[in-house]
């Protein structure tokens, strides 16, 4: 290990940490969905949420390394190889989840990119409706990326790299964008600022609605469980490792309320976002567009340079969205897989699935898990014949499924202190302020997800999206636990 690693500074670690769970996109989706009132959950996430589950996983990472130190050997650690093997396996589930809801969503950057908003909408042909030729693109996208990785290519990952360079720019946008707007207005903002947290999102107006949208919050802050293994990469890790948490997460959630108050300059909830072709999974693209449109209105262009103008900002934000999406998509479609694979003990798979190919990749589970997201794409997209109500169920999957995960490594915290193994890094250094914040984090996740899943029930929207959101998590605990079973009755054979 260098010195440079050795000795990560607090200003690198907290760009690290930044760069690795601020996302740009959470910002249009809390102003949909809640307004200014996002602010709020925003904030008391990254107090309740964000620092004490990064400080659990930073104690974690600290004390149990090696080669094949993660979420399983953790787990595994903790509490026991089963609840190791069922919690890796949801994780892994939660990817899986994932790749079905970016592989239907990545269409909408694609046409805008092109076309300056989203076409997706109008995609019907061969007697199919819209959200069907979604599915089937998103089929064939997926087959097209699983083809690609299995063959190593990483000049593509490269090049994708673009994208993520782009989605940061545009926060600047954002910020300068609005900054002359809000001048040029004498101040005066587009989204009236009175109550707090009533939502114009007349889905999140009753209190089941306010706590559903917490598993936005805490989805805004997913990705603080890959810091854990770099407090030995910290300088003072003991000082600086908790500093860099505490200021990230004030980073962070400034970060996103400034991002949230400054699109209340440019859009007007009812007159941008209330009609039936925005939706959760294009709502970065509209929002973008219109800032474009205002920033034009604002300069006293005529409206059609002022409409050319937000097609354009939709082009640029389309064009890096889809970069980025990309590059996260190859690498998402072998990483999560091979760590699960080759992160747990062998016999728990078929023989083929272990088999790396001459790239070093798991080309048959590869292969089994794109037909498993496939699988998935297409009873999505022919069972929901509605584009708003498509893409709304799509990224609540993703949200309840990636946060899910979180609860194994809370509940096994405790158990993890009571080994009473040496440690180089510790905060909660008494059994009482370990049981107290593992338990008030583990009830808000839990909570939050409760709150998400059974919202459309409670407020009489029907059981369809409620089953879409549990389907995955039991079916892939059900999948995990059988084949935990098949291993240990192998073993005592």
């Amino acid at each position: 290990m260098s010195k440079a690693e050795k000795g990560m500074t607090l200003g690198a670690l907290v760009m690290m940490i930044f760069t690795s769970v601020f996302g740009f996109a959470n910002g249009p989706v809390a102003f949909y969905l809640m307004g200014y009132g996002s602010i709020v959950f925003y904030v008391v996430a990254a107090i309740l949420f964000f620092i004490p589950f990064a400080l659990m996983m930073a104690e974690f990472g600290s004390t149990i390394k090696g080669e094949n130190s993660g979420m399983y050997k953790w787990l595994e650690v903790s509490v026991g190889p089963r609840f190791a093997f069922i919690g890796t396996f949801m994780w892994f589930a939660s990817y899986v989840v994932w790749m079905v809801s970016t592989s239907s969503k990545v269409w909408i950057p694609f046409t805008t990119a092109f076309a300056g908003s989203d076409q997706t909408q109008k995609l019907g042909m061969f007697g199919l409706n819209s959200t069907q030729m979604v599915g089937l693109l998103a089929c064939l996208w997926m087959v097209i990326v699983t083809l690609v990785s299995i063959k190593g290519v990483k000049g593509i990952v490269k090049i994708t790299s673009l994208g993520g360079i782009a989605v940061t720019s545009l926060n600047v946008v954002l910020i300068i964008i609005s900054g002359i707007i809000l001048v040029i207005n004498g101040g005066q903002l587009a989204q009236p600022f009175d109550h707090i947290l009533h939502s114009p999102n007349p889905s999140y107006q009753s209190p089941i609605g306010l706590l559903g949208f917490a598993v936005f919050a805490i989805f805004a802050y997913g990705g603080i469980e890959a810091v854990g293994g770099m407090v030995d990469k910290t300088q003072n890790p003991e000082k600086t490792f908790p500093k860099g948490v505490v200021f990230s997460a004030l980073v962070i959630s400034v970060g996103y309320a400034l991002g949230i108050f400054l699109w209340g300059v440019s859009t007007n909830w009812d007159a941008v976002l209330s009609g039936d072709s925005t939706n959760l999974g294009n709502i970065s693209y509209v929002m973008m567009n219109n800032l474009g449109v205002e920033f034009g209105n604002a300069l006293g262009m005529s409206q059609s340079a002022a409409v050319s103008l937000g097609n354009w900002f939709a082009r640029y934000t389309g064009l890096g969205m889809f970069l980025a999406y990309s590059g996260a998509f190859f690498t998402l479609t072998y990483s999560p897989l091979k760590t699960l694979i080759m992160g747990t003990p062998k016999k728990l798979w078929p023989k083929k699935f272990t088999e790396l190919n001459n790239n070093g990749m798991p080309s048959y589970a590869m292969w089994a898990q794109c037909g498993i997201v496939v699988a998935i794409i297409l009873i999505a997209s022919f069972a929901t014949p509605d584009p708003s109500a498509f893409y709304n169920i799509l990224t609540l999957m993703a949200n309840v499924s990636m946060t899910l995960p979180y609860l194994f490594l809370i509940y096994a915290f405790p158990k993890f202190k009571q080994k009473n193994m040496p440690q180089t890094f510790e905060v909660y250094k008494t059994k009482s302020m370990t049981m107290i914040v593992s338990t008030v984090v583990f009830l808000l996740v839990l909570g939050a997800n409760i709150f998400t899943i059974f919202q459309p029930i409670i407020e009489g929207a029907g059981v369809r999206d409620t089953l879409w959101m549990i389907a995955g998590p039991i079916g892939f605990t059900l999948v995990g636990m059988f084949l935990y079973s098949r291993y240990t009755h192998r073993e005592k054979e």
